[in-house]
């Protein structure tokens, strides 16, 4: 409905958002820094941040990036399941035929990445989402899948990302040998409050506006409302155009995001 009253080519503030289209913020720089250091080390590494942070897309839009004749980039998402669970999902990025003994598609993944290493000289990355949600003993699975030639040598570089109680997990006893393992970490926080006001500006942008729809007062009152989080701030914003077209007005004010604060409670 607002996309005809503000006149923009597309809903501004979709979930959706193509990797070279993202906002760079001073937390996703140093995230994406931190994450080229990892990849040129070969370990493991943490990445939390809040549900709606940003800390996949970020990732994603690291990895679009990079060079398809250097790195194979392999994505598992874990919400569930056990360790056969979770080798067959690594398997099936590798395209390997699935075995049914989990000691055999743990030998058959190690041989694979071995193989992309010394064979085709690429470097396998493997990203696994939410793995807040990972039991005990599969983050230990994890670990043992990147010991190689007696730990001499790092082949496969594992990035964990997950809710801010995956760092705290890793401060247990029982996963202290993973914990020793990670050489970068990295904690994904919201947008801060001088950075809204041109993210949303940005947004607007690439729907087709360069009207500042929102008052420097909205920016403020959004960044209260959701502390930054991309998610949040997203929803918000979209309620708030959303109110301010009803209202037939063309600038979004407190007003309108007290209403849209309403909606979405």
């Amino acid at each position: 409905m607002y996309r005809k009253h503000f006149a923009l080519t597309r809903h501004p503030f979709d979930k959706e958002v193509a990797a070279d289209e993202l906002f760079r913020s001073e937390a996703h720089a140093e995230l994406e820094t931190r994450l080229r250091h990892l990849i040129e080390m070969r370990g493991i590494g943490l990445v939390t941040g809040d549900s709606g942070s940003g800390k996949t897309t970020t990732c994603r839009k690291l990895v679009s990036e990079l060079h398809t004749g250097v790195h194979r980039v392999l994505y598992v998402s874990m919400t569930t399941g056990n360790a056969m669970d979770l080798y067959k999902s690594i398997a099936w990025e590798l395209g390997l035929p699935t075995e049914r003994n989990r000691a055999a598609v743990f030998r058959q993944i190690r041989a694979e990445v071995s193989r992309l290493c010394s064979e085709n000289r690429l470097r396998p990355i493997l990203i696994v989402d939410e793995a807040h949600h990972l039991r005990m003993e599969l983050l230990e699975e994890l670990r043992l899948l990147t010991n190689y030639a007696m730990d001499s040598e790092n082949r496969l570089t594992v990035v964990l990302v997950g809710h801010p109680e995956l760092r705290r997990r890793l401060g247990l006893a029982a996963l202290e040998a993973l914990a020793q393992r990670v050489v970068v970490r990295a904690h994904v926080r919201g947008l801060t409050r001088e950075e809204v006001g041109p993210y949303l500006s940005h947004r607007l942008r690439l729907a087709g506006t360069e009207l500042p729809l929102f008052e420097a007062a909205t920016a403020e009152a959004i960044f209260h409302a959701t502390s930054g989080i991309l998610r949040k701030t997203n929803v918000l914003a979209h309620h708030a155009l959303l109110a301010a077209a009803i209202a037939k007005v063309r600038s979004i004010t407190t007003e309108h995001i007290q209403v849209a604060l309403n909606e979405i409670a």
